[in-house]
């Protein structure tokens, strides 16, 4: 789904509207790539700076128009009982499951039938393809400023594993496997042992995962003489493998629980 443009004219539950539909997103595919779409994220800083905290029910305060969402048949989203809360100007397609507790931010898009499990955050301005899996405690960093910087980009398919942290404008290919415990962030190394190439995110580009790369935490020696002598290493990510028939079994949960 490509975002239409956004009338820089709106505001307030128009705004939200146009993020919960999906037309405005703040970054979507084209046949040339992720492209970022500053405006949206400007308007959601707008409507940030043009409004006054408020009480709401619940005894939740938040800026005005920020209401927590609420989701009917129609909207075919799973909204399971327990502590989550889905805020608006959130966009969650047909199919998403959410388990408690769990948390998308404003600006947020999750794909159809994606799952987002217990404890899982999904930040401002993440973009979560169809069928992904995130797992319990992963989290999806946000990013609203600068208003031209990347979001976190996670496409079809992935499956995200417990108590991983993507940040910084990270780019997770489709079909991509993170096991549990991975972390990447924009200065994160990923060393792709079949390819036997160091992946690195630049000031101008972001780190990409690539598609159907099955990553692993890993640690790299530490440079200097003190820290060879202390056996000290660093933390790293380790793509070993490409994801297969093996693989995707061991990904296909979420089937049993919808």
């Amino acid at each position: 789904m490509t975002s239409k443009t956004l009338d820089p004219k709106l505001r307030g539950d128009a705004l939200l509207e146009a993020l919960e539909s999906g037309e405005g997103r703040a970054a979507s595919p084209s046949p040339n790539g992720w492209v970022v779409h500053a405006e949206v994220k400007a308007a959601i800083l707008d409507l940030f700076r043009e409004h006054d905290i408020v009480d709401m029910p619940g005894g939740f305060r938040d800026k005005a128009p920020l209401r927590v969402r609420t989701f009917d048949e129609a909207s075919r989203v799973r909204l399971v009982p327990g502590g989550s809360a889905v805020r608006r100007g959130a966009h969650l397609g047909h199919g998403v499951v959410c388990m408690p507790p769990m948390y998308v931010n404003i600006g947020a898009f999750v794909g159809e039938g994606s799952m987002i499990d217990s404890h899982a955050l999904v930040g401002t301005c993440a973009q979560i393809g169809a069928g992904v899996h995130l797992s319990a405690a992963a989290q999806i960093g946000g990013v609203l400023e600068p208003a031209g910087a990347s979001p976190v980009i996670v496409e079809d398919g992935a499956f995200i594993g417990g108590g991983t942290g993507v940040y910084e404008g990270v780019r997770v290919g489709a079909r991509a496997v993170l096991a549990a415990g991975v972390i990447l962030t924009a200065t994160t190394p990923v060393f792709d042992l079949m390819n036997e190439r160091e992946l690195r995110g630049t000031s101008d580009e972001p780190l990409v995962i690539p598609p159907d790369a099955v990553v692993v935490p890993g640690t790299r020696p530490a440079g200097g003489d003190f820290a060879r002598e202390r056996g000290l290493s660093l933390s790293c990510a380790v793509i070993v493998k490409y994801r297969d028939a093996r693989t995707d079994a061991a990904t296909a949960l979420e089937d049993a629980l919808r």
